[in-house]
């Protein structure tokens, strides 16, 4: 179960409940206790909730909020996304256009979208027209190859507003482009479990479509720029990336960039290593080879975009920073929470997993703080499964646990940005399936970005019952994360917080809200599962939401 709870000043209290019950195991999305500071009382009525068998109501929970001073404030974009080189393997980036995709995008807007990955660092920029057009013959590629003369066509329609260009694919079309990916995807899960990976070509045309699929949902586009191309000292080879650059640049893309993915991995990727000395210089390089391009002269420089933070990976950062800390605007890294070969349904709600994040967290900040002091650091690639996922578990509802609880704790430990891999097409880590259908992430995701704001509030909690057993560790079973809420929903007053609670515990928590939350009028938004698959359900209901 989940629930979004409002207190808003100038709603209709007959749409208004007040917390009573978080089941076990309730994914209690209180994502919207929208407070108005003026007293205004809602209705007193409990909110009704399924009673599970031989469970019983415990602990009352006494719960309220500072509102004077936020802890932090992170990033207007603070939830963004990320969409995997292999859309251009599989063809899916030929898609981008779709008028149901770019629809889905925009409802998370604004935001980041990232093009990175794995097969960053074996892209090649080519200024050529798209290859399909020189190919024919049945299958995607013969409805494929007229698609830069689309926009005359009379399936494209142009967005009024911002002369976008929209299309409305043909059902065969999508068809023939689904067989071809499901048969692409067993290439690319063999490339990435033996460490061989082809060589990718991104042409001008396609580069223009991912542009147009970021600008027209308003998204700002950070391109990852390869950074395996090597020179013999080890020097990074930037022939290509500045043909990237001037292309770009001639088109007035608004772009912020990257160099390279997970460089830690380079030895066992390419076979040849990287260190962090050699990194910062690859991205002073790069800074060098911006500045004489005027529209780039002040372009945003994210990285080193390392991997999870051990030992040689620590080392590595700790050599990026000492040369290039200055250099880049946000320092960058990924973390991936499960094996995806061993991952059980039940691992999504373990408090052990959830903690994982936090410990790297620190890592990162200890070494950053360092060099510099107060430098953003972005979250990016994050995944709830590594290999691309899981099918029917990682683009299920019971996900939501891991992909809720990663955005509060983020937040609430300073992190700026959030990059959600992967928005569209790659493994089953996606917000969206190849459908054009949203999964429940995507819904979670929708509410975050409508009610949550940037300014993270400090939560008060009395009641809970904190008594470990000898040698066992205490490990927080209820989450809650407070925030202003979102001054751009217009359906809320300023002053108005959300809250969002995750209950991992066996037995129902009650909840009374007191101090500052006391008496104010309340909306709960519930979201829960729909269908007989419960936790691995890939749609889900949600009550109470017409109002956002």
């Amino acid at each position: 179960m989940r629930v979004l709870c409002a207190f808003p000043e100038a709603m209709p209290s007959s749409n208004s409940r007040p917390p009573a019950c978080l089941a076990p195991g309730a994914l209690y999305l209180a994502l919207l206790l929208h407070l108005s500071l003026s007293s205004q009382a809602g209705d007193r009525r409990p909110l009704p909730v399924d009673r599970a068998a031989g469970l019983k109501e415990k602990t009352l929970i006494l719960l309220d909020v500072s509102t004077k001073n936020p802890v932090r404030t992170v990033n207007e974009n603070f939830l963004s996304l990320q969409l995997d080189p292999s859309i251009i393997h599989d063809g899916w980036l030929d898609f981008l256009s779709s008028k149901r995709l770019v629809t889905l995008a925009r409802g998370l807007s604004p935001a980041f979208l990232r093009f990175g990955g794995k097969r960053t660092d074996f892209l090649q920029f080519q200024n050529l027209r798209n290859p399909a057009k020189s190919r024919g013959g049945p299958g995607p590629d013969y409805y494929l190859k007229n698609y830069e003369d689309d926009i005359v066509r009379s399936d494209v329609a142009l967005d009024k507003q911002k002369g976008c260009k929209i299309a409305q694919h043909p059902d065969v079309m999508l068809e023939l482009q689904r067989e071809k990916a499901a048969q692409m995807h067993l290439v690319l899960l063999k490339e990435q479990f033996s460490n061989t990976y082809s060589n990718l070509i991104l042409t001008a045309r396609s580069l223009d479509k991912l542009y147009n699929f970021a600008d027209c949902s308003g998204l700002h586009l950070i391109f990852a720029l390869n950074a395996l191309r090597r020179n013999p000292n080890n020097s990074w080879n930037s022939s290509s990336a500045l043909s990237l650059l001037k292309y770009s640049a001639s088109k007035k893309y608004n772009i912020s960039w990257e160099l390279g993915n997970e460089p830690n991995n380079y030895r066992t990727m390419h076979g040849r290593a990287v260190n962090g000395s050699q990194l910062g210089k690859d991205y002073i390089q790069l800074k060098s080879l911006l500045q004489p391009i005027r529209i780039y002269s002040r372009a945003s420089l994210y990285g080193p975009n390392i991997g999870r933070p051990r030992k040689n990976v620590i080392a590595l950062l700790d050599g990026f920073m000492k040369v290039a800390g200055s250099t880049v605007d946000a320092v960058t890294w990924q973390h991936c929470y499960i094996d995806g070969r061993v991952v059980k349904v039940m691992d999504f709600l373990k408090t052990r997993l959830l903690d994982t994040l936090s410990d790297q967290i620190r890592k990162i900040q200890k070494v950053v703080n360092t060099y510099t002091p107060g430098k953003k650091i972005w979250l990016e690639g994050v995944v709830t499964t590594s290999a691309g996922g899981t099918n029917n578990l990682s683009d299920s509802y019971a996900a939501g646990f891991l992909w809720l609880n990663t955005l509060g704790m983020l937040a609430n430990q300073g992190i700026d940005v959030v990059i959600r891999h992967s928005f569209f097409d790659h493994g089953y880590n996606h917000l969206v399936d190849q459908n054009f259908n949203p999964l429940p992430d995507y819904w979670l995701s929708l509410l975050y970005k409508r009610l949550i704001g940037p300014k993270v509030l400090a939560v008060h909690v009395a009641g809970l019952q904190r008594k470990p057993r000898p040698g066992r560790v205490i490990r927080d079973k209820l989450r809650i994360y407070a925030h202003c809420t979102n001054h751009h929903n217009h359906n809320y007053v300023r002053g108005s917080i959300t809250l969002f609670i995750i209950n991992l515990h066996r037995s129902r928590k009650k909840i009374k809200l007191a101090g500052t939350l006391r008496d104010k009028l309340v909306h709960q938004y519930l979201l829960q599962p729909y269908g007989q698959e419960g936790l691995k359900s890939k749609t889900q209901r949600c009550q109470y939401c017409g109002i956002i």
